[in-house]
């Protein structure tokens, strides 16, 4: 079991109880994160089978720490380094707060402190530091810069079926590529520097999730964080907010920065980054079905299309150029926003978890039928002892249902299917719609798939939803 490993790693470093262990929602990765809690401190416990990857992000953060930049401590690893004990800095990351704050002054100030502890992670962090530990190369140069194009080729670009000169396209990638690769600004590189990424604790920054490092050009990771989608920050913040960081490595580096070569390969990294970022987008929610990144696809293509519409980059890349304006017309980016409900939109969608032992629920609607889900080829939490009493409301059902069932690939395929009809219905004005998931008792799975389908629908669509655990009177408590 996790928790036994996670414990045993624990007991490893210090001999204290513990006593809770939540697991926190998982990201695009498939790192497992756990918060343990002891009397009066907690800690992060991170499980990943990609032994390279932790391997990594240990030694980086070693390195980092030794040096005083804000990094998490490492406070025990497990013999096959396949679970670390590492610092808890809190639930607050940069991108909850934006979330939460919109453009403030105080989100404002924080974007320069990550700037300014960025600086110093690129440049002091880079001395000193083996990169054979990267987990992929040693430098982003011409091959790498030329694999996060061809992924964007890959898994976006060729999944939209447009007509193009594939061998001129190519050739467009490797001078873009070498044109990058000529930056005398090369020291260490985040490789995945979003606001996601940093955490913030008695309003100071702390930096998580590096462990793609590799040496590379500074311009990278502030194109990565300054044009993030989801940020949306202003031309005016994007651009005083550069000119913030460009101080920041002219007082530590020993030369002064050529500003008019450094912004124009920088402008080069953003167009690297936003299409690297649509080729991951494009992976996890089109080859992975993963609706998040589904739903984050059309922001991707409106932040392209500004940075195609405002900047240059100083090289002719004709076909390129051609296929970034096709790729953010109206046309693409409709095609993967979906229609969504206001307040006028007639459509509700009932959504009930029922029990097999009582009977299907009744659509006493006009319209009449709907989806009915059977959730009992997923493995029964209810078996358990310690979930009898508890349902698909309680965490630790939720946890058991994410880490060892089929849940989450049995829902991908709820949603592809449920999809369809919501945004025809909503085309048509339809007034109703019934979605059912049945299981044994009506406690465990379908009360937890009823329930992730209900956030699904609310966040793609905005449809109203009424939402119905019908044998709830007969639960075990």
């Amino acid at each position: 079991m996790i928790e036994d490993k996670i414990k045993q790693t624990f007991a490893s470093y210090i001999n204290d109880k513990i006593e809770r262990i939540e697991k926190l929602p998982q990201s695009g990765s498939d790192r497992i994160y756990f918060r343990l809690y002891t009397q009066g401190k907690t800690y992060i416990a991170t499980v990943n089978n990609n032994e390279k990857e932790n391997k990594t992000f240990i030694y980086f953060s070693l390195h980092f720490k030794k040096i005083n930049l804000p990094v998490p401590t490492i406070y025990a690893v497990s013999d096959d380094s396949l679970t670390y004990i590492q610092e808890d800095f809190g639930n607050d990351s940069l991108s909850f707060i934006l979330d939460e704050e919109g453009h403030s002054e105080r989100v404002y100030e924080l974007f320069k402190k990550s700037l300014k502890q960025l600086a110093r992670l690129q440049i002091e962090g880079n001395k000193g530091i083996n990169y054979d530990m990267s987990l992929t190369a040693r430098e982003f140069g011409k091959q790498a810069i030329l694999s996060d194009l061809l992924y964007f080729k890959y898994y976006f670009l060729d999944t939209l079926g447009l007509p193009y000169d594939k061998q001129t396209l190519i050739n467009e990638f490797e001078a873009l590529s070498v044109f990058l690769t000529q930056t005398r600004y090369k020291y260490f590189m985040f490789r995945d520097f979003q606001s996601r990424n940093i955490m913030i604790k008695d309003e100071e920054v702390f930096f998580i999730d590096y462990q793609g490092g590799m040496q590379g050009a500074l311009q990278y990771d502030v194109a990565s964080l300054l044009w993030q989608a989801k940020a949306g920050l202003s031309d005016e913040w994007k651009s005083s907010l550069l000119e913030h960081y460009i101080k920041e490595i002219d007082s530590i580096l020993d030369k002064p920065v050529d500003k008019d070569i450094f912004v124009n390969q920088y402008k080069g990294y953003v167009l690297i980054r936003l299409l690297q970022v649509l080729g991951a987008y494009g992976f996890r929610g089109l080859f992975e079905r993963k609706a998040h990144f589904l739903t984050s696809i059309p922001l991707a293509l409106k932040n392209l299309r500004w940075f195609v519409n405002n900047r240059s980059i100083g090289m002719e890349l004709p076909e390129l150029d051609a296929i970034l304006k096709t790729i953010v017309s109206d046309e693409i980016v409709n095609r993967f926003t979906p229609l969504q409900a206001d307040e006028n939109t007639p459509l509700v969608v009932e959504i009930n978890s029922f029990s097999y032992k009582k009977q299907i629920p009744a659509d006493t609607s006009d319209n009449g039928g709907g989806f009915v889900f059977d959730c009992r080829g997923i493995l029964n939490p209810g078996r358990i002892e310690q979930y009898k009493i508890l349902s698909g409301l309680d965490k630790p059902v939720q946890d058991y249902l994410e880490q060892y069932t089929q849940m989450n690939n049995f829902l991908n395929s709820v949603y592809d299917l449920v999809d369809i009809s919501v945004e025809n219905y909503l085309k048509r004005g339809f007034h109703h719609l019934q979605i059912n998931f049945g299981c044994t008792g009506g406690q465990h799975r379908s009360v937890y798939a009823a329930l992730q389908t209900a956030r699904h629908l609310r966040n793609k669509f905005k449809v109203k939803v009424i939402l119905n655990h019908t044998n709830e009177q007969n639960w075990v408590k």
